[in-house]
């Protein structure tokens, strides 16, 4: 994830985040003497995004079928393969810090991997929370797909091709001043 020399540390933000197979409706424009007409599923099939971007603007997202242990840990290993020595800031989801599994990890590298849990509801901190914000206004905002499977596609298109240039530096000092 980062080009950094072999001992040094980066700090990476991590969170997931739920994207389900319907169609946000947000506001729009319409005539008065028209009705506003939004196509919807009704599915309840949902696509989960695991996200990390570092202090470098390195970013990595994986799209699963659910969030547990197994998929974090999964997403947690791709991470420190990129990013060998790093600060994790992350909130505070069962699956990151309740998992026998991903406790056992975190000891195992407890020297080059280090979690830093975030205050509980505080996803002000989490510089995810405003890409997770963009990409659902993109992608969800009066959308609507044939299928679920193309709607997996576009998910996976989009966080392939899209580079979000959010200062995590600046994000947090502006967050902690308010």
């Amino acid at each position: 994830m980062d080009n950094l020399k072999e001992d040094e540390f980066t700090a990476i933000s991590l969170d997931e985040s739920f994207f389900f197979f319907d169609s946000l409706v947000r506001r729009v424009w319409v005539r008065k003497d028209e009705r506003a007409v939004v196509r919807i599923t009704g599915s309840h099939q949902e696509s989960v995004l695991f996200g990390a971007t570092s202090l470098e603007g390195k970013q990595l997202f994986r799209q699963y079928d659910w969030f547990d242990a197994n998929t974090f840990l999964d997403y947690l290993k791709q991470i420190h393969r990129k990013s060998p020595k790093c600060y994790l800031f992350l909130d505070k989801a069962k699956q990151h810090y309740r998992s026998k599994k991903v406790l056992e990890y975190f000891d195992k590298h407890k020297k080059d991997l280090i979690p830093v849990y975030l205050p509980i509801a505080s996803p002000e901190f989490m510089v995810l929370e405003e890409i997770w914000n963009i990409a659902k206004n993109d992608l969800l905002v009066l959308q609507y797909y044939s299928s679920f499977t193309d709607f997996k596609n576009k998910i996976s298109t989009y966080f392939r091709t899209k580079r979000f240039n959010l200062d995590m530096r600046n994000y947090l000092l502006a967050k902690i001043g308010n």
